[in-house]
């Protein structure tokens, strides 16, 4: 992958950055509607093309290397669209090197244990792509905003004093920094819808009866606690972009363009790691050649005695060219 084509994706994805350190008035530092001076979804389309094929390459990279792992946490307000980006940037990946976790209210057995014990056991292993709908940010998004929640996880009395918003930042950050440490790479992203565009698409899912299914009165309940909510990611993004794992602004109004965002993130995050296809040992090597020669030898009368030979030689070429 050439430099330049590096370059573009990083200039691109910067002003989705949340600087580690700065304070985040969502209100005023980001905009939903934004599109980067690209006209329409037409436009986007061969960008998100783009995107897709480079992630299907470097996914396979990473799969064949083994260190590294990603994991991809998406954060919305609901109809937010993170079923959707999930589908479409991940649609050229091979479905056995990615895993989706969805987290919805904890179960009896994760109560049982502590807030990031159901996060944690779902991480991905090395060489996967693990994504999870939602995310451990849950527990400083809705159970800040329904402080009731707290009393659901059994915690002691001294744990939920004053102060323990801060301690879970804490938290949450040394967590992420010891698994960046252990070679997984953390991508963060919040999609940023604007409150008369989440009405808009509440109204389709009522509307439409093939997206009845999606609604829930229950979403709509939680659209009366909005400002609670942009007060709560404003602090999250605020005390939880870091250096080792920060935090990538997602306009969402558009949902083309938000694919296009979180594509051009993750390709980011994995052209910095730059994994490799393993080398072949000299042994190795010569082993393959034996096979090989045996292989054109079967060769039936009329066939080519190797097909891929003259096609792969053709690729390198058209790659060298580029």
């Amino acid at each position: 992958m050439s430099d330049e084509r590096a370059e573009r994706i990083a200039e691109f994805i910067a002003p989705l950055r949340v600087r580690p350190g700065s304070e985040v008035d969502l209100s005023s530092d980001f905009d939903p509607g934004f599109k980067a001076g690209i006209g329409g979804k037409k436009d986007g389309q061969e960008l998100l093309r783009t995107g897709v094929s480079l992630l299907a390459d470097y996914q396979r990279r990473l799969a064949a290397e083994g260190r590294y792992g990603v994991l991809m946490c998406l954060q919305s307000l609901d109809a937010g669209g993170k079923d959707g980006t999930i589908r479409h940037v991940m649609s050229g990946v091979n479905p056995q090197g990615v895993h989706v976790s969805n987290f919805k209210v904890p179960s009896s057995e994760e109560l049982d244990h502590d807030y990031l014990w159901r996060y944690a056991s779902r991480l991905p292993r090395r060489g996967e792509i693990g994504i999870f709908n939602r995310s451990h940010y849950e527990e400083v998004l809705v159970v800040r905003v329904h402080p009731e929640n707290l009393d659901r996880q059994r915690l002691p009395d001294r744990a939920k004093r004053k102060g323990v918003w801060r301690r879970r930042y804490r938290e949450i950050n040394d967590w992420e920094r010891y698994l960046h440490d252990n070679g997984f790479r953390i991508v963060k992203l919040f999609l940023n819808l604007s409150k008369e565009e989440q009405r808009i698409r509440f109204l389709k899912r009522i509307d439409v009866p093939e997206r009845n299914w999606k609604f829930s009165a229950a979403d709509a309940r939680e659209r009366s606690f909005w400002d609670d909510y942009q007060r709560a990611f404003s602090r999250m993004l605020s005390a939880t972009s870091t250096k080792w794992a920060p935090w990538y602004v997602i306009p969402a109004d558009h949902k083309w363009f938000a694919r296009i965002c979180a594509a051009a993130v993750l390709a980011h995050t994995l052209m910095d790691i730059d994994p490799q296809y393993p080398e072949v040992s000299d042994k190795d090597r010569h082993e393959l050649f034996v096979v090989k020669e045996e292989l054109v030898a079967e060769a039936p009368p009329g066939a080519a005695a190797d097909p891929y030979a003259e096609s792969v030689g053709t690729e390198r070429k058209g790659r060298d060219r580029r």
